[in-house]
């Protein structure tokens, strides 16, 4: 009781200084999400879902700082043809962003959308709302009250190239709270691409709701040897035939957690979500993956691989919802760990729920360290140890970077953990 007032207590605080932006259409969705966070509190570590992740700097006040990183390496995705949309710190950077104009797609700023009509009237907070039951998700809660700024796009065409979110971080004590809301029309494609530090504490939610036969390609990179604390939330809602596909790649940060919350809700749609992270030191990692399938004759896949040393440390919780009737459910879920030395740690907590008997769903979970056998082998053939322990663990990553779409964007990523792997070299 004592830890659950004192979560209350820590969202009074956090929300102390804060007002709701003032905005007709979205009026209804913050009151709500702001009366969730009053009765549920912030996340504490008796919270089931937190037992692995301490939430505390992710609430406290004022953000933790973190030091502004200079970063000489080529921007990522720097050579794809791109819309690029600036946040600095959370905010929407009109001169270093291109026009916001594109074929087959509408894109406006939430912080600017002031029509009491408007379309994301209905889609703001709903799917954040619907994602916490069973598991609270406050944060997310505190974010659909409280964000300033984030985009609204509605997708009516297939999108000849992708939307590239960048976060670049200015300040060493920014707090940022960005929420984007994303409408795919029947039989529309979209692909989403993400990078950068973002802000020293970042709070991002991205509702995603994919109509009959339409197609979401998500690719997110995080950071880069970058002191930030973040927590990000995607709630996706898939129709009919739809596709969503999301991958994300984390290196080094603080504390990271990746919040992903999938529904299945017309017949034959495909969610498949993955994601690597490379993480060394003073550095946590939380994947929290919630799939639930309500249709019939649909596939999910979850593919997550984590590579730690000295002392990192990774978390994936992943869950499978059948529901009832929901027959010809094809569920796959496999998370798995590298640890270069024995001070490292992967906590896992893989589950499935079935509540139909015509399905195919596994899941499984190892952690483990470099093959002595196959690191013998290269050795052997004149490859220096930094670099075949290298060649292994790309090998290892290789699963879930195949899981992207792009053949160019996983040689991209490929490249990059490549130079992580280099970097960090005994």
């Amino acid at each position: 009781m004592a830890e659950a007032a004192l979560s209350r207590s820590s969202a009074t605080e956090l929300t102390a200084d804060r007002k709701l932006p003032d905005q007709p259409w979205a009026r209804s969705a913050r009151v709500e999400a702001l009366s969730r966070l009053d009765t549920l509190g912030l996340p504490h570590r008796r919270d089931e879902y937190w037992k692995f992740t301490r939430p505390d700097t992710l609430i406290q006040m004022p953000a933790p700082s973190a030091a502004v990183f200079h970063n000489d390496e080529k921007p990522l995705f720097d050579d794809m043809d791109r819309l690029r949309i600036v946040f600095v710190d959370g905010v929407f950077d009109e001169n270093a962003s291109d026009d916001l104009t594109l074929e087959g797609v509408k894109i406006e700023r939430l912080a600017t959308a002031q029509s009491d009509l408007h379309w994301a009237k209905d889609l703001y907070g709903k799917l954040e709302a619907a994602g916490q039951t069973p598991v609270p998700r406050t944060l997310a809660a505190f974010n659909t009250a409280y964000a300033e700024d984030g985009l609204l796009i509605h997708v009516t065409d297939k999108v000849s190239k992708p939307i590239s979110l960048i976060y670049t971080h200015e300040s060493d004590s920014s707090d940022a709270i960005l929420h984007h809301c994303i409408k795919l029309d029947a039989g529309t494609e979209l692909t989403v691409l993400e990078n950068g530090p973002a802000a020293a504490r970042f709070n991002k939610v991205m509702e995603v709701d994919i109509g009959d036969g339409a197609a979401f390609h998500h690719v997110r990179a995080q950071g880069r040897d970058h002191e930030r604390r973040a927590v990000t939330h995607m709630f996706a809602r898939l129709s009919a035939e739809s596709v969503f596909k999301s991958f994300t790649m984390t290196v080094n940060g603080k504390l990271t957690r990746n919040e992903c919350v999938i529904e299945l809700t017309g017949d034959d749609a495909t969610a498949h979500v993955a994601g690597v992270c490379v993480g060394d030191g003073d550095f946590h990692h939380d994947d929290t993956v919630f799939v639930t399938h309500d249709a019939v004759g649909c596939e999910s896949r979850q593919v997550f691989k984590k590579v730690l040393r000295n002392g990192a440390v990774g978390v994936f919780q992943g869950k499978i919802l059948v529901k009832n009737g929901a027959q010809k459910t094809d569920g796959y879920q496999i998370s798995q760990s590298l640890l270069l030395d024995e001070d490292s740690q992967f906590l896992a907590k893989p589950e499935l729920e079935i509540y139909a008997d015509d399905v195919a769903c596994s899941h499984g979970s190892t952690s483990g360290a470099i093959d002595e056998d196959a690191l013998f082998y290269l050795r052997a053939r004149g490859i220096p140890q930094n670099e075949a322990t290298n060649l292994l663990t790309l090998a290892f990553l290789a699963e879930a970077v195949e899981e992207v779409q792009s053949d160019v964007l996983k040689e991209e990523l490929t490249s990059r953990l490549d130079a992580w792997l280099a970097r960090h070299r005994d």
